[in-house]
C-alpha cells in the first residue's frame, strides 16, 4: 500500500506550525510519530492534502513537574515516558500503560501528543489520562485552552481539537498520598491491540479505608470511560477481595462492547474486563496498603 499524494511540512516552531494549520484548515493534519496516521494514510482511510510533522518543534518536547501537576509535550516520545525516573516515582500508572503501547521500536517513534489526539478507544495513554483525571492542551493561532480529558474524547477518533488547533501537551495532577495504582491489558498476542483493559487508582485513609477510587476501562466504548458506579461503591468501604469483585461486576454496566478492534463475542469481552478490572482493584489497594505501612506513597503497581 502507498499513500495518497501529499505535501509534506517540517516546522521547527509552533507558530510555523499554527501558521499551516491555520492555512490549510481541513486539508491539513498533524503528524506526531505516525504510528497511527501513516497505516490510515497507507490503506487510504485518509488523504489530507497536508501533513504537518511537529515532532522537531523542540518546545513541544519534554516531561516536568509544575508544582503538584505532571506535565508532557505533545511531541513527547512514549519511550521517554517509560524511562522517566519522576513518572515511575511519582505518576507510575503512566508507566505501567505505556509497557503495553505496542512494541519498543513503536514507543520510540510514537508520541504522547500523537496517541491523545488520534482517539483510538483501545489506546492505552488516553484510559490513564481517564484514570488520572488528565487534562489536554490545545493551541491555534487563535489561542491557547485547556481541556478537561472528559470534554476532549468525544467518540471514537473524535475529539474537540478543532482543525487549525493542535495538541500541545497533556497535564495530571499528582496522586494522592497512601494510593496504589495498576493497568492491565488482555491481547491476542503481545502488541496486538487489547480486547479490553482497566486501569485503577485507590488511595486509603488513615483506617484503611477507600477514600477515593478511579476505574478506567480500555476497548470498551467509543473512548476512554470511567465506571463511576463502581468507583462510588469503593469509597468509605474497607477494601477486600469480594469488594473488588462486586465492583467489577458493577463496571460492566457502564461498558460497551460493539465494534473495536476484535470480532471476539461480547460476553468473551465482558468476562476478560472483569477479570481485569478485578485484578487491577486488588493490585492498587495492595500497593496503597503498602504505603501505609511505610514503603513509597505513591509507589509502582503490580499489576
Amino acid at each position: 500500500m502507498k499513500p495518497p499524494p501529499v505535501e509534506y511540512h517540517r516546522p521547527t516552531t509552533e507558530e510555523e506550525a499554527l501558521g499551516l494549520l491555520r492555512e490549510h484548515g481541513d486539508e491539513a493534519r498533524v503528524l506526531a510519530g505516525g504510528q497511527s496516521l501513516v497505516p490510515l494514510l497507507n490503506f487510504r482511510l485518509s488523504a489530507p492534502g497536508h501533513l504537518v510533522d511537529i515532532t522537531q518543534i523542540a518546545s513541544l518536547a519534554f516531561i516536568r513537574a509544575r508544582g503538584q501537576r505532571l506535565l508532557i509535550g505533545a511531541a513527547t516520545r512514549q519511550s521517554a515516558v517509560e524511562r522517566s525516573p519522576l513518572i515511575a516515582g511519582r505518576w507510575p500508572l503512566l508507566r505501567k500503560a505505556i509497557e503495553h503501547v505496542g512494541h519498543p521500536q513503536t514507543r520510540s517513534r510514537g508520541t504522547v501528543g500523537g496517541s491523545v489526539a488520534h482517539a483510538d478507544p483501545a489506546a492505552e495513554l488516553p484510559v490513564a489520562l481517564a484514570a488520572l483525571n488528565g487534562r489536554v492542551h490545545l493551541r491555534s493561532a487563535r489561542g491557547t485552552r485547556i481541556v478537561d480529558w472528559t470534554d476532549f474524547f468525544r467518540a471514537q477518533f473524535i475529539t474537540a481539537c478543532a482543525a487549525d488547533e493542535m495538541v500541545t501537551g497533556v497535564e495530571m495532577p499528582a496522586p494522592r498520598a497512601q494510593t496504589g495504582v495498576s493497568f492491565r491489558e488482555h491481547a491476542a498476542r503481545h502488541g496486538d491491540f487489547a480486547v479490553a483493559g482497566a486501569a485503577s487508582v485507590i488511595s486509603l485513609d488513615e483506617d484503611g479505608r477507600c477514600a477515593y477510587a478511579s476505574l478506567a476501562l480500555l476497548g470498551c466504548g467509543p473512548g476512554p470511560i470511567r465506571a463511576r458506579e463502581a468507583e462510588s461503591a469503593l469509597v468509605g468501604t474497607t477494601f477486600s477481595r469480594k469488594a473488588a469483585a462486586a465492583a467489577a461486576a458493577t463496571a460492566l454496566f457502564a461498558a460497551e462492547f460493539r465494534g473495536g478492534h476484535t470480532d471476539l463475542p461480547a460476553e468473551y469481552r465482558r468476562r476478560v474486563l472483569r477479570a481485569l478490572v478485578e485484578q487491577t482493584l486488588v493490585d492498587a489497594a495492595g500497593t496503597a496498603t503498602e504505603a501505609m505501612a511505610g514503603g513509597s506513597a505513591h509507589g509502582a503497581s503490580r499489576g
